[in-house]
């Protein structure tokens, strides 16, 4: 099973687990960079949540997911379309004042992190901000049928920058869900 499929056959479980998980803390500092009432893409939307916030915050949101089911889910929580989509098939072109990756991007392959990366910077206006997050560790590993592309602080400022990105803020955090308190994550904030 692929990671799409896993959240298609997984949509309400993951649903359910994720909806209520409570990133203001993040959602809070990517905003600091985002004028008021901008234009924010919500990458790999999942449950729908932080775009829920974001509208809520008067902030104009388009989100994507590439799991079906989970367009699906996510739609009914926010009233509006959410899009089907993978980030290889990314084609904005100076849309949005910032990108909100929160848990996604580290579904994305090693060899085809660097093409999503510069399919955000693109889709970013001047001094555009992408917030992302990933797993704390090296390389690629393989949990729960899925797999997920792992960074440390070194590797993922290596990588922004080979990208082209400011590195704004760069932290560890614990996962905040309950039952994965032990997981640590790697988020990063950063700007053209």
């Amino acid at each position: 099973m692929n990671n799409i499929e896993y959240y298609n056959v997984n949509a309400d479980e993951f649903y359910d687990k994720t909806v209520n998980a409570d990133m203001s803390y993040w959602r809070n500092r990517f905003l600091k960079y985002i004028p008021d009432g901008g234009r924010i893409l919500d990458a790999g939307c999942g449950s729908g949540r932080d775009s829920k916030a974001f509208i809520g915050q008067g902030y104009s949101v388009v989100a994507f997911d590439a799991s079906r089911e989970m367009c699906k889910k996510a739609a009914e929580l926010l009233g509006q379309e959410v899009w089907q989509m993978r980030f290889d098939e990314m084609a904005f072109e100076d849309e949005f004042d910032g990108v909100w990756a929160c848990a996604s991007l580290l579904h994305v392959s090693e060899n085809e992190i660097d093409d999503a990366i510069q399919r955000i910077k693109t889709s970013l206006s001047d001094n555009g901000i992408l917030y992302a997050s990933f797993k704390y560790g090296d390389g690629t590993t393989e949990k729960h049928e899925r797999s997920f592309l792992n960074y440390t602080e070194e590797t993922i400022q290596e990588m922004m920058e080979r990208e082209g990105f400011e590195i704004l803020e760069c932290e560890i955090s614990l996962d905040i869900r309950p039952d994965r308190k032990n997981e640590k994550w790697i988020n990063v904030i950063v700007k053209i």
